[in-house]
């Protein structure tokens, strides 16, 4: 299905239309559904048009989408993208809540890395020849083995400027190279205040009508000096129009539309519910800390942010697993593959009963599954300081191995972001540091019990809160030179090393690998294998023309501006500037900052402030551009309606919606509240 873009760019445009119901789909942009969109809107993206979305937008490693819009690397996202830079660069303020603008510094972000997609190949055979017929151990050596080949190749030895990823589409039933372009010099230009970045707060938080500016604007930088980026985004400055085509292309999380309800249950179980309670706690936790201080809410905002929104999307998550009509559709197309393949013998030895090999799989991985979590995935560890140990000490041992043999995140092609990490200059704040680290020991005791060996030899004679003093106040990987010196050390520095966050990480390694190599083989090895084998028994069904779950890679969808209908009363799809000052209370989340009250007048109130479309979006769209069939960005997706939760794993157009900043409402605050006529001239023209 992939093929590398700009050469092959022909197969695409005669790509038809697929079972796709209205307007759903995140589709790759090597098979869009050229004939479809054609048909719904009498428009056919060309090849130019392509090509431009392709490199204008951006991936945000750590999570969310974004676009260049200028020719001097300048680059549109969302406010809660940037909270991390915001917050690490807040040493004596806080840019977070207080906003920056870049009148003369653009201050690098210590941990932003940006990736622009240059181009995408089908590897699917050569992943298939090297995994054919292995299970277990023999399987995860095998998918580490070639996945290392393919991405040496693709980096070519300069994995400072490539960034390449192997990535599973359709649940394995095809393999594509991913090769992007990395930035890891990415500075700050504009952010405003979280007040109005997030007006309404977690009231208004997925619902509609929204009237918030979430907005931060990067720059990318190469040797020192901004990028040149002719592929970017036109700046529409009027903003787009109801009824008005729209794409959305950015790099959407990970959908669950195509997984088997057996996997899901086990989600819903297993993962979501237990997460949903540990949220909870970790929230209530993250609260009591921020009321101790203005030092103490700076610390926190970042995370307790995270959370908030996170519980809010689980919520919807468990309402829609738990929905009996939406449990009975997928049990029935479960059930429907299943008797299609028992239908014909060449089928039933072709393809087996993957369900079978799935249940067993979801029961051990239940089995597993608590422990798994608390040591390997570091649960019991929720400390940033024990999370630069463990890399630490895993980097040491897995450097010293063939690249083919290393723990993915190890290997040579992905060893860059983890040095940018490590060296990041962002602030450490011990007594935040203490106290979560402190309340996930108590976690790790609860959850495994106070008589388990691992969480005797964790503990000793020490408590949480007094183990996690001495290991906080003894470490000196606060400190980004220390980390680089361990780093360079290799397994012999790290080895003689007498950091006490080092010994920890030293200390619990060997069970953390033990419960990974379990969970590896007996989990997700054949987990991945039975989903191959349901994703080729459906192509071979009903074809290839439908869209793949998800993946955080590029992808393209397309709607409408329009409204809804919310209890039979019409839900219209724009707000306005004047719309927000009628909604400030004064009060927090309603309160706005003094600038946009003394400003007031100066603006035009007809603006349009936030609009929704039909655009199928999910998690990690946030900072997605939304784009005209000209190829000019009108708006930028922050957020979706409430009925989009459930959008991880069904689509129902005639509610789902996506939330986003209008063009024009970005052009009139920074002109006039922010008063910052370079970037706006920026924006309106595509040069500083």
């Amino acid at each position: 299905m992939k093929r590398i873009l700009g050469a092959a760019l022909g197969g695409l445009l005669v790509a038809g239309a697929g079972a796709a119901m209205a307007d759903e789909g995140m589709w790759t942009l090597d098979h869009l559904p050229v004939a479809q969109i054609q048909a719904r809107y009498g428009f056919t993206p060309s090849q130019q048009w392509i090509d431009l979305v392709q490199h204008a937008a951006v991936r945000l490693a750590e999570g969310c989408s974004g676009s260049f819009v200028s020719a001097d690397g300048l680059v549109m996202t969302n406010h809660h993208c940037a909270n991390s830079c915001l917050s690490q660069l807040s040493k004596t303020a806080n840019y977070m809540q207080d906003g920056y603008a870049a009148r003369q510094e653009e201050p690098r972000c210590p941990e932003v890395e940006l990736n622009q997609l240059e181009k995408i190949t089908d590897v699917t055979d050569r992943v298939n020849a090297a995994t054919q017929g292995k299970d277990g151990a023999d399987r995860v050596k095998a998918e580490r083995a070639i996945n290392s080949a393919l991405e040496q190749e693709c980096v070519g030895g300069d994995a400072g400027t490539w960034r390449c990823d192997v990535v599973t589409l359709y649940h394995g039933g095809r393999y594509a190279l991913y090769k992007y372009r990395r930035y890891q010099d990415v500075r700050l230009v504009f952010a405003p205040e979280q007040s109005v970045a997030f007006f309404g707060g977690d009231p208004d938080n997925f619902n509609f009508p929204r009237y918030d500016l979430d907005l931060t604007f990067f720059r990318a930088y190469v040797d020192g000096k901004p990028a040149r980026t002719p592929q970017y985004l036109k700046f529409d400055l009027k903003g787009p129009k109801a009824g008005e085509l729209t794409f959305v292309v950015g790099n959407p999380g990970s959908t669950q539309r195509e997984t088997p309800w057996t996997s899901l249950a086990y989600m819903r179980d297993h993962v979501l519910t237990p997460n949903f309670g540990y949220l909870s706690e970790s929230r209530g936790q993250l609260w009591q800390y921020s009321r101790l201080g203005d030092q103490q809410t700076k610390e926190a905002q970042d995370a307790l942010f995270g959370t908030d929104n996170s519980l809010k999307v689980y919520k919807g998550w468990l309402e829609t697993l738990s929905d009996e009509r939406f449990i009975a559709k997928k049990q029935q197309e479960d059930a429907t593959l299943r008797e299609w393949i028992a239908a014909d013998a060449k089928r039933r030895a072709t393809y087996g009963d993957p369900w079978a090999t799935l249940d067993k799989a979801q029961q051990r991985g239940a089995e597993l599954r608590e422990r798994y979590t608390m040591i390997e995935a570091g649960r019991g560890f929720g400390s940033g300081l024990f999370g630069y140990a463990r890399m630490l000490v895993r980097a040491a041992a897995e450097r010293a191995k063939p690249d083919a043999e290393r723990l993915p995140n190890y290997r040579e092609a992905n060893l860059p972001a983890l040095e940018q990490e490590l060296a990041s200059t962002a602030p450490v704040y011990p007594g935040y540091e203490e106290t979560r680290l402190s309340w996930t020991l108590e976690k790790l005791r609860q959850s495994l019990g106070a008589d388990d060996d691992f969480v005797h030899a964790v503990l000793g004679t020490k408590s949480p809160d007094q183990l996690s003093h001495a290991l906080v106040s003894g470490t000196r990987l606060g400190d980004p030179a220390v980390r680089m010196q361990l780093w360079k050390a290799g397994a012999q520095g790290i080895a003689a090393s007498d950091d006490p966050m080092i010994a920890l990480a030293r200390q619990i390694d060997p069970e953390a690998r033990r419960l990974r190599k379990l969970y590896e083989e007996e989990v997700e090895a054949p987990t991945k294998k039975a989903s191959e084998a349901i994703a080729r028994a459906r192509f071979e069904r009903d074809g290839t023309s439908s869209y793949p779950d998800a993946t955080f890679t590029l992808r393209l969808s397309y709607g409408k501006v329009v409204g809804w209908n919310e209890q039979g009363k019409p839900v219209p799809p724009f707000t306005d500037l004047a719309g927000m000052y009628r909604r400030a209370t004064g009060a927090d989340p309603f309160k706005l900052p003094d600038n946009w009250l003394n400003a007031k007048a100066s603006l035009d109130l007809s603006t349009p402030m936030n609009f929704v479309t039909d655009n199928d979006i999910i998690g990690g769209n946030s900072g997605s551009p939304v784009i005209d069939r000209e190829g000019h960005a009108v708006g930028l997706i922050f957020d979706g309606n409430i009925h989009s939760l459930g959008g991880d794993f069904t689509f129902d157009g005639s509610v789902n919606r996506a939330v986003a900043v209008d063009t024009a409402a970005i052009v009139e605050a920074v002109r006039k509240v922010y008063k910052l006529p370079q970037l706006a001239d920026e924006l309106a023209n595509g040069h500083r």
